[in-house]
């Protein structure tokens, strides 16, 4: 729907105050919080005619030139542009600027990653040209910024949020570092990772960056070709390529999806909504934890319902990618109140693909399957416009899920024991 459109391109480019942004720059030599390596997989495998490595191989060029010129700064700056250790294998991911690239840091595969491919395309802060010395009073930065974040995300933070993140020094390239902090909190999703990380095991971690590349933890992401979603031998090794490994480990990443849904909707002071749920926005741990990892959809409440109290003639002008509302036909308004929920869409499009199929040589017991696929068929359909409803009995068919796949887990691992014996 247009204006929710246009809603959602302001959102994704609005300002960033100047508290928010000298926090940030209060935080330390950039390292720990500016890289984030993100997951492989975790980028829709859409590739453009840009995305090539002489385009990747130009755009690294310019950001080492930029470096050594003094304009940006970062901690991996220096294992990328001087002393090779952070090295590039190939481009994942470009669509209109943004830009997706895995290399081989220390030994370690990564990924890098931007919105724009150019320092330059970032807003630019006039003011630090006019400055000699970085001269805000830190406790004024603190309070600024507990206000910032709380305006942004709609997340209630502990009275010290910045933890070992703040520190005094500044050093001699603090224009450079401010710069590129200000790039980076230019990017909505950097923002999340950073933030949420301390908070939840269900998002990726930042680890550090170089100017306006970022980066976060490799991880084995989904894909909707594959039959089981993930690649659970690229997570965990071979030894979960039989039937029955698979459907112990299909069980085990149902479950922590259920850990997220759960986690997501009580332990913030705000319910976070996913509005983008496919495999490829999730990715897994080797020790199967499911981890979000593209936020560029995601809403805490008060976002939420801001995005969906929209002007409209149907409920279909109240569709927000997999979060919707139901219009007001008396007042031609949708209503604030998201009418579906974050289980309900994993329920249709990561469940029913996996358990929709009769697990021939699993240990899992026909009728258990069935009740499985009746609860997840409910839980993607519940069968009742009344919101309040909804919302009521969500706890119930998220409790129900967990009940069915731990009997599931009992019976692979009693099947799996007794193997055992026989052998």
């Amino acid at each position: 729907m247009p204006r929710l459109k246009r809603l959602m391109r302001v959102r994704l480019s609005r300002r960033r105050s100047l508290a928010f942004f000298l926090f940030w720059a209060a935080c330390g030599t950039l390292g720990g919080v500016f890289l984030v390596v993100v997951a492989a997989a975790a980028h829709r495998g859409v590739f453009s005619g840009r995305c090539t490595d002489e385009q990747s191989h130009r755009i690294l060029a310019r950001l080492c030139l930029d470096y050594k010129k003094g304009a940006l700064t970062g901690d991996l700056c220096e294992d990328l542009c001087v002393a090779q250790k952070l090295i590039y294998k190939r481009c994942l991911y470009y669509d209109r600027g943004k830009k997706v690239i895995q290399a081989d840091w220390r030994g370690r595969p990564v990924i890098l990653k931007s919105k724009n491919e150019i320092f330059s395309s970032y807003q630019h802060l006039g003011f630090l040209e006019e400055m000699e010395s970085p001269s805000i009073p830190e406790a004024e930065l603190l309070l600024m910024v507990a206000l910032e974040i709380k305006s942004i995300l709609g997340l209630e933070l502990p009275n010290n949020p910045m933890g070992p993140l703040w520190t005094r020094r500044r050093g001699p390239h603090w224009k450079a570092q401010w710069a590129s902090m200000w790039s980076l909190l230019q990017q909505e999703e950097y923002i999340y990772f950073s933030v949420l990380q301390d908070f939840s095991k269900h998002v990726l971690r930042v680890i550090g960056s170089c100017g306006h590349f970022y980066a976060v933890e490799y991880l084995t992401a989904g894909h909707a070709w594959q039959k089981t979603l993930f690649s659970v031998e690229d997570a965990v090794g071979v030894s979960f390529s039989g039937i029955q490994s698979k459907a112990k480990a299909i069980t085990e990443i149902a479950i922590s999806f259920l850990d997220m849904v759960h986690h997501f909707d009580n332990d913030f002071s705000h319910r976070l909504h996913l509005c983008d749920i496919k495999p490829e926005n999730f990715a897994i741990r080797n020790d199967l934890t499911v981890v979000a990892i593209d936020v560029d959809m995601a809403f805490f409440e008060p976002k939420m319902r801001d995005i969906l109290e929209q002007n409209c003639t149907g409920d279909e002008d109240c569709n927000f990618f997999d979060c919707f509302s139901k219009c007001d036909l008396r007042s031609r308004k949708c209503g604030a109140e998201r009418a579906n929920n974050n289980l309900q869409v994993i329920c249709d499009k990561i469940f029913r693909p996996w358990f929709s199929l009769n697990l021939r040589g699993s240990a899992v017991s026909f009728p258990l399957q069935l009740q499985l696929q009746q609860a997840i068929h409910e839980c993607a359909e519940p069968g009742t416009k009344d919101i309040a409803h909804h919302y009521r009995t969500s706890p119930d068919s998220l409790s129900e899920l967990y009940q069915l796949l731990r009997a599931s887990q009992k019976e692979l691992q009693t099947s799996g024991s007794s193997a055992q014996i026989h052998q």
